[in-house]
């Protein structure tokens, strides 16, 4: 299966009710567990690319050919969107669209609306060319994507009327605005708006993203995929089953030092935690469409 672009997947999404999984690469071991997770459960999937991981990885073209690499290597079928996640610039989108990206987001949120639409148009004219499909975000979704920390006192509410604009002037393919998730772990209940998140579906008749989908109820998650919501983000969760599982090995065996001995049960509990949400977001089997 080569790469695909998110739009035939989250169109699909929204025909069936359902949502497709983004999940973030880390590395080598997260890039297996997650292809190797939505392979098992037949569901399509989508890797997510975080800017600051971008020199961690080892650029932008290593990613990619890795990703490749793995998806012939297990004879993965389901198919598979490669997306940058937070783009911050013109500049990196395009550079992630010329490594073998098939899907960008710019996310200019924290300009001003108008430098938002500019940027983004941009962006978008350029991908729609070579076939790649964008997200963008607008609202101030807090808490911390990697290195970018958003205070709460800083987030805001995406206004419905702002993303009827974002929409009509830019020619985005999905958009993810600001309804009170947050990235990273949740202190305390989340509230989420539901009601405008169906309001937001309605008047810009795209499909949705959630971003921090790490942590959140999964009634909530319902909710969400109820009201619009296509595609849903989820890193943290996997992190922390990556870690937990490296910790709790090398407590009970002090004196390894081999990486596989203590990264395969990572691998594997990373796999279990992509499957369990797949399932959660109701794309198990989807991977042929409706």
């Amino acid at each position: 299966m080569t790469l695909v672009s998110m739009n035939d997947m989250l169109e699909q999404a929204l025909a069936g009710h359902y949502a497709v999984g983004q999940f973030n690469l880390n590395n080598l071991e997260f890039t297996q567990a997650i292809l190797q997770g939505a392979q098992a459960e037949q569901a399509p999937v989508i890797l997510g690319v975080s800017e600051a991981y971008i020199p961690y990885m080892g650029g932008l073209p290593c990613i990619a050919g890795m990703v490749k690499a793995l998806i012939a290597h297990y004879g993965i079928t389901v198919p598979v969107a490669l997306h940058l996640d937070h783009g911050t610039s013109y500049d990196v989108c395009i550079q992630a669209i010329h490594a073998g990206f098939t899907s960008v987001m710019i996310d200019a949120s924290h300009h001003p609306l108008a430098h938002n639409i500019e940027v983004t148009r941009q962006v978008t004219q350029a991908a729609h060319v070579l076939g790649v499909s964008v997200e963008s975000e607008i609202g101030r979704i807090t808490g911390r994507e990697d290195d970018l920390v958003v205070d709460e006192a800083e987030g805001m509410y995406a206004v419905p009327e702002d993303c009827v604009r974002l929409v009509r002037e830019t020619g985005i393919d999905c958009l993810a605005p600001a309804l009170g998730s947050v990235h990273g772990p949740y202190r305390g209940q989340p509230k989420l708006g539901f009601e405008r998140m169906a309001e937001i579906r309605a008047m810009t008749g795209l499909p949705l993203v959630l971003h921090g989908g790490s942590g959140l109820p999964d009634g909530e998650i319902r909710q969400a995929i109820a009201c619009g919501t296509a595609k849903i983000n989820v890193n943290t969760d996997n992190q922390i089953a990556c870690t937990t599982a490296i910790r709790t090995f090398l407590n009970e065996h002090p004196t390894a030092y081999d990486p596989r001995n203590y990264l395969i049960p990572a691998r594997e509990a990373i796999t279990a935690s992509v499957r369990a949400k797949i399932q959660l977001f109701g794309c198990a089997g989807k991977a042929g469409g409706n």
